[in-house]
C-alpha cells in the first residue's frame, strides 16, 4: 500500500491506496483509507507538509501489515473436482525438514564461504546449493552422492544444479577443506557459546568395500573388526561435543601421530591457543602430553593402571589413602561395604622422564559391581570351555572369556601328555584387583580434583559424535574412490555433524538424536492444487521447540505459496 494525494484549488487530500489486478487483468487501485486534508493534518502531525507525509507513510505501513495478517489468517477455500484426473508428472509430496537445518547452515556463513571459493575457482555451478544439499541429505536421507541428488529433488526447493556438477564440486571441496573448516570454527561462535576451553580428541576409522589397498585406504585395525582397507579420522570437539576440526590419514598409520598436525592447524589457522587437551589412554602418549604442556595449553588424559611402573601400580591398587570426592573425608576401600553410590579418589605426583604430572586414581563401587558381573558371566563361559575340553584360540579381544582358560601339556615327570585345560584362578583374581578403578594423568597440579574428573568424564561426547556419523549419518562404508573425493565425502559428514550438533544444542539438549532425526525426516508437506502447502506431520513439543529455535513456523493448517517463500527466506536469514 502507498500514500497518494489529490489537489484541488483550495486543498490537498491524503489517501492510502492499494494496487491490484482486476477481473479484466488490468492493473488498478482502490482507496483503503482517507487520511484527511493537509490543513487538518498539519494541526496534529505538522508543522510542515514533510512531517504530514512521513506520518502518512507510517500509516500506510501499518495498514500493509494489518492486511498481511488478515490475509494470512483468512480461511482458504480451494475447489477439488471429483471427476478431474491428476496431471501427468506433477509432484504432490515435498520434504521440509531441511528448513531447520538450513537455518543453521546459513547461520554458519557457508553461503559466504562458497562465494569466496567461487571467486578463486571461477566455476559456473552453484557450489552453495550442492554443499547445502549434501549436508541436508547426509542428515535426513544418507546415501551415495547420486542418491543425495535424487533425495534433494523432493525438497521444497529443488536443486539448481545437475547431477554431474556434484562430482565436480567434490574436487573443489577437497581443495578448500581447510578454509571451510576455519570458516565453520570462526562462525559457529555466532550461533552458540563455544566451550572451547576444553578440546576433546579421538580417532576412528571407516572401511571401504574393496579388497585391495589403494592410496590412503590401507589395511589396519578396524573398529568394526572388518578385513577391508580403511582410512582413519581424527576429530576435535569442544567441551559440549561441537565438532571443531578433523583430518583424514591412512589406515595403517599410528593414530598417535595424527594429533600434532591437526592441533597445529587449530593453533595457527584457527588462532585458538588456550585450552585443555583431553583424550583417552590410546592418544595420551608421552609425546602428545609434552606437546600439550607448551604455551597456554594443558592436558587431562586417561592412564592405563596396568601400564604404570610397578611401584605406582601397586600404590594405585592399594585400598589405603582414598577420600570421598563429595566431602574429601578419608575412607578405606575395604570399609565401604555395600555402598553403591559415590566416588572415591587419591592422588600423588607422577614424574616421567620429561614431565611433572599428577596421577589421580578413582574408585567407583557401582563401576566395580558392573565389572564384577561382566567377569562372572565370562568365567561361566570359560568353565563351559573347560568342561567340554574345547577351548577356542584366544583372540586379541581383551574381553574374550578364553583368557581365563589355561592349559597344561606335560606330566610332573616331564613326559609328553595330552593338553589339559583348567580355569586360571590366578588370572581371575588378578583382574579382580582392578575392579572399579580408573586413572587420570594431568599437568594441572594445583586444580581441584572434581573439575578434572568432570572434564575426563565428558569424553563420551566425542564418542557419541562418531556413533552419530557412523550409524545415523551412515558415513560407512564410503563409496567414493579418489583421494580428494574421499576427503570431500568426510568433509560433508563433518559439516553435517556440526549443523546437527548446533541444532541439538539450540533445542536445549532435551531430546535424543533418534527423536530429532525421526521428527525432521517426517516433516512432509502436500502441494494443494498449487495454492499452497498442507503439513502432513504430527505437531509435538519437539516440533514446537524446532520452530522456536529457528525463528519460523510451518505448523499451520495451510501455508500459502507466498508464506512458504517467506519461510524459506527466513530460514536463510533473509527477510
Amino acid at each position: 500500500m502507498r500514500v497518494t494525494t489529490s489537489k484541488s484549488k483550495n486543498s490537498e487530500s491524503f489517501y492510502i491506496t492499494k494496487g491490484f489486478i482486476n477481473e479484466k487483468g488490468v492493473s488498478t487501485s482502490s482507496v483503503v483509507r482517507k487520511l484527511g486534508t493537509l490543513n487538518d493534518l498539519l494541526k496534529d502531525h505538522g508543522p510542515t507538509r514533510d512531517d504530514v507525509m512521513a506520518w502518512a507513510r507510517e500509516q500506510a505501513r501499518l495498514e500493509t501489515e494489518k492486511y498481511k495478517k488478515e490475509n494470512e489468517a483468512r480461511t482458504v477455500l480451494i475447489p477439488f473436482h471429483a471427476d478431474r484426473q491428476l496431471d501427468y508428472g506433477r509432484q504432490k509430496l515435498y520434504k521440509g525438514g531441511y528448513l531447520f537445518l538450513q537455518s543453521v547452515y546459513y547461520g554458519l556463513g557457508f553461503d559466504r564461504a562458497c562465494r569466496k571459493i567461487r571467486e578463486r575457482h571461477k566455476f559456473r555451478y552453484d557450489l552453495n546449493a550442492i554443499l547445502s544439499d549434501l549436508i541436508y541429505t547426509r542428515i535426513l536421507e544418507p546415501g551415495s552422492k547420486r542418491a543425495s541428488y535424487r533425495a534433494a529433488m523432493d525438497y521444497l526447493e529443488k536443486p539448481s544444479y545437475e547431477e554431474h556438477d556434484v562430482y565436480r564440486a567434490l574436487d573443489v571441496l577437497a581443495e578448500e577443506c581447510g578454509f571451510i573448516q576455519s570458516e565453520a570454527f570462526k562462525n559457529s561462535s555466532f550461533l552458540t557459546d563455544q566451550n572451547d576451553g576444553i578440546l576433546y580428541y579421538d580417532c576412528t576409522n571407516y572401511y571401504f568395500e574393496i579388497e585391495q589397498e589403494d592410496g590412503a585406504k590401507k589395511y589396519g585395525k578396524s573398529k568394526e573388526h572388518r578385513p577391508n582397507p580403511i582410512v582413519q579420522m581424527g576429530l576435535f570437539t569442544d567441551g559440549d561435543g561441537i565438532p571443531l576440526a578433523f583430518s583424514i590419514f591412512p589406515g595403517n598409520q599410528n593414530e598417535q601421530q595424527s594429533l600434532k598436525p591437526l592441533e597445529k592447524t587449530i593453533l595457527q589457522k584457527f588462532g585458538h591457543s588456550k585450552f585443555i587437551y583431553c583424550c583417552d589412554a590410546g592418544l595420551g602418549s608421552e609425546g602428545n602430553r609434552e606437546f600439550n604442556h607448551m604455551g597456554e595449553r594443558s592436558f587431562i588424559v586417561t592412564q592405563s593402571i596396568k601400564k604404570l611402573p610397578a611401584e605406582d601400580r601397586e600404590w594405585a591398587l592399594n585400598g589405603d589413602g582414598f577420600k570421598r570426592l563429595s566431602d574429601d573425608k578419608p575412607v578405606e576401600l575395604s570399609q565401604i561395604g555395600e555402598e553403591k553410590d559415590g566416588l572415591f579418589y587419591k592422588d600423588c605426583p607422577y614424574t616421567t622422564k620429561k614431565l611433572h604430572q599428577r596421577l589421580i586414581i578413582t574408585y567407583s563401587p557401582k563401576y566395580a559391581a558392573y565389572q564384577k558381573e561382566i567377569r562372572r558371566r565370562q568365567v561361566e563361559r570359560a568353565e563351559r570351555m573347560v568342561a567340554s575340553g574345547e577351548r577356542k584360540a584366544e583372540r586379541k579381544n581383551p574381553n574374550d572369556p578364553a583368557r581365563f582358560v589355561g592349559k597344561m601339556a606335560a606330566t610332573k615327570a616331564g613326559e609328553a601328555a595330552g593338553i589339559q585345560y583348567y580355569l586360571d584362578e590366578e588370572r581371575i583374581a588378578e583382574e579382580a584387583r582392578y575392579d572399579g578403578l580408573y586413572a587420570v594423568c594431568t599437568d594441572l597440579l594445583d586444580d581441584e580434583v572434581a573439575p578434572i574428573l568432570k572434564v575426563s568424564e565428558g569424553r563420551w561426547r566425542i564418542e557419541e559424535c562418531f556413533r552419530i556419523m557412523k550409524t545415523d549419518f551412515e558415513a560407512r562404508p564410503a563409496f567414493v574412490r579418489l583421494e580428494d573425493r574421499i576427503e570431500a565425502h568426510f568433509l560433508t559428514c563433518f559439516l553435517a555433524l556440526l549443523v546437527y550438533r548446533i541444532l541439538e544444542k539450540k533445542l536445549g539438549g532435551g531430546y535424543t538424536c533418534e527423536e530429532i532425526l525421526k521428527t525432521l525426516r517426517e516433516m512432509d508437506f502436500a502441494d494443494v492444487e498449487e495454492q499452497g502447502y498442507m503439513p502432513l506431520y504430527k505437531r509435538s513439543k519437539l516440533t514446537d521447540a524446532l520452530h522456536e529455535a529457528c525463528g519460523f513456523r510451518t505448523d499451520y493448517q495451510f501455508i500459502t505459496r507466498q508464506k512458504m517463500r517467506g519461510i524459506q527466506k527466513r530460514s536463510k536469514g533473509r527477510e
